[in-house]
């Protein structure tokens, strides 16, 4: 019988693991790097184990420090979570020899799936060889063998681009998974992403626990999914759920893993098998009523599965919080994560707590909430109003575009594909900002100043605030009043340092106010106040080149010197933040007049990278 765990993992998937183990009355063992000291998983845990390392991602892909550390806590099983070594074969052999039980399944089973090209010619399939890709078999898409998560994938549109793309992908999955290993399949645009969990034990005893749609993805990762997949007719359900038995019985898998398709023209294209749990688990956790870490412990254990698994029963959707601004092209946010809250009756797995600090070293994803409902217009609906409800304050974050998505007719009506942010980004992200916002907002500071109201018995001149919405300034403008604070237009019913409330047109609105330094959290909306009198900032040159975001420059184009001549669009600096790889490119066809950075260099938000001269 398993006693303790060590989670060979991070965040929201080791808190996620805890959360079943504590449930279970099994101890726990978190692991964690120097940037990750305090982070929530250390502090769940029964016990902490510092892996040393000077890398902050590095750390989390030793195998050796993973097993040191299971045996020095007097851990007596291994769970890999998902992502970083959950799919290396050589890490469970190393469990295992350790004496210690492996919370996954076999190594052979890993070692034949964790390619993705070896997946493939199991399943009777064949990668493209790079240097055979001919202009017919446009568009493709280089792929990484080895781990997930969207990382180490280009889609190749023009011949051109290849090499750009096999060299851009290899360094990612070499950062991300210690693996270079990279392939060339072709590219299946606007299919639905369909996956089919299951479930093996050491019996034989396969479950294949119905499907799964993830088609909403940017960068190939996955944002909202929903199980089961709606509008799948039986005939097609049943014969994904077939190949991917199939796909587990040619492996003798054991335990819990997922077999990914895209269905395109009502045809399945097997895409790979991912032999670990996923963050998307959750909705056929919710489906099914089962805790899927609970039934990888029973199976790790010897446990046999019943016969068939439980039926399903109602809908369930889940989406992605992300820390990322998917108007600037889904730049990774750093900060300060002050508060995160939902209302009650959702799930909400993460790996933060109020006032942890979001860095640079991993993925972006703050949290997934999850809405179960009897169908999935109710799923949906509920899984929008809670997310629209949550209170959310620090940096910024694709809530707003969930919401969106949730309610765009695409998706409700089933009818979206991995194609949908392609087509509808530019409208589910337009601004919605609420007018009256930042007059509560102003309203609320002044009573924080002033908690009297500032009354005088003279007239006085109207107070004016000015914040920054939405990349647009806005001014507004109160007066101190005998009956206290007023705006022209509307009626001002309450106002506190927290709650203002506005009367306009016989309608009256709340507003819950909160602030941080200069950034102002308006119920959903997030504000910057901006000084009365702003300071001169420095210019910079037109043409330069600006950090979108915090991160290591691990790339100059080759020969990128001062005075070198350049095409627009062509990419100049490479930038590693949050385990992806962000290009910037020149702006213009020109001269470049300033490199300043160099490989290796740290980069703030804002620095600058380069300058090109329009020519």
């Amino acid at each position: 019988m398993i006693t303790s765990v060590l989670v060979a993992n991070r965040g929201e998937i080791a808190c996620r693991v805890f959360r079943t183990c504590r449930e279970a009355g099994v101890r726990t063992v978190a692991v964690h790097s120097d940037a990750d000291a305090g982070a929530l998983h250390t502090r769940v845990a029964d016990t902490a184990v510092r892996l040393p390392g000077s890398s902050p991602v590095d750390t989390y892909l030793r195998a050796d420090l993973m097993v040191k550390a299971a045996v020095a806590a007097g851990a007596d099983a291994v769970h890999p979570g998902y992502g970083f070594l959950s799919e290396n074969a050589d890490f469970a052999r190393a469990v295992l020899d350790a004496g210690l039980v492996w919370i996954g399944p076999p190594p052979e089973a890993i070692e034949a799936m964790a390619s993705k090209t070896r997946a493939k010619q199991l399943m009777g399939l064949t990668a493209l060889a790079s240097e055979e890709v001919t202009q017919a078999d446009l568009p493709v898409l280089v792929k990484a063998a080895a781990g997930g998560g969207g990382r180490g994938m280009r889609v190749v549109r023009r011949l051109a681009e290849l090499g750009p793309a096999l060299e851009g992908a290899r360094a990612e999955a070499a950062s991300a998974f210690g693996d270079g290993e990279v392939f060339v399949e072709p590219y299946v645009e606007n299919g639905r992403h369909v996956e089919v969990q299951i479930l093996a034990d050491t019996h034989g005893t396969v479950w294949a626990l119905g499907t799964r749609d993830c088609s909403l993805q940017r960068r190939h990762q996955k944002v909202i999914e929903e199980a089961p997949a709606p509008g799948l007719p039986e005939p097609l359900a049943e014969e994904l759920r077939a190949l991917a038995v199939r796909a587990a019985r040619a492996v003798s898998y054991v335990g819990a893993g997922t077999v990914e398709f895209l269905v395109a023209d009502g045809r399945p294209h097997f895409l790979e098998m991912n032999t670990r749990l996923q963050v998307e688990h959750a909705v056929t956790e919710a489906v099914f009523g089962l805790d899927l870490v609970a039934e990888q412990i029973r199976v790790a254990e010897g446990a046999a599965l019943a016969p068939e698994p439980p039926p399903a029963r109602g809908h369930a959707v889940e989406a992605r919080l992300y820390a990322e601004d998917p108007a600037a092209d889904w730049t990774p946010q750093t900060g300060v994560l002050h508060r995160l809250s939902v209302p009650e009756g959702v799930r909400l797995d993460t790996g933060y707590g109020d006032g942890d600090d979001i860095g640079v070293h991993y993925d972006p994803m703050l949290a997934k909430a999850v809405a179960h409902a009897p169908t999935r217009a109710e799923a949906i609906r509920r899984l929008a109003g809670a997310l629209e409800r949550t209170v959310l304050h620090g940096p910024v974050t694709n809530r707003d575009l969930l919401v969106r998505s949730l309610r765009h007719p695409e998706f409700t009506s089933a009818r979206m594909d991995t194609g949908f942010y392609g087509r509808h980004l530019g409208d589910l992200t337009a601004p919605a900002a609420d007018p009256y916002a930042p007059l509560a907002a102003a309203l609320a500071d002044a009573r924080t100043r002033s908690p009297f109201g500032g009354w005088r018995n003279v007239p006085s001149q109207p107070q004016t605030k000015r914040y920054a919405v939405g990349g647009e300034e806005v001014e507004v403008a109160y007066t101190h009043g005998r009956s206290g604070l007023m705006a022209e237009g509307v009626h001002v019913v309450h106002a506190t340092e927290s709650l203002v409330v506005l009367e306009s047109d016989g309608l009256r609105r709340r507003y819950e106010i909160a602030r941080y330094g200069d950034r102002v959290h308006v119920n959903g909306e997030t504000l910057t106040a901006l000084p009365r009198f702003p300071a001169p900032q420095a210019q910079h040159a037109p043409g330069s080149l600006l950090a979108p975001m915090p991160g290591t420059v691990v790339k100059l184009a080759p020969g990128l010197v001062t005075g070198s001549s350049v095409e627009a669009g062509e990419p100049l600096v490479w930038l590693e933040a949050m385990k992806m790889q962000h290009v910037i490119s020149a702006p213009a066809t020109g001269t470049v007049t300033a490199v300043r950075v160099t490989e290796g260099q740290q980069v703030q938000v804002g620095a600058l990278l380069a300058v090109v001269q329009d020519a």
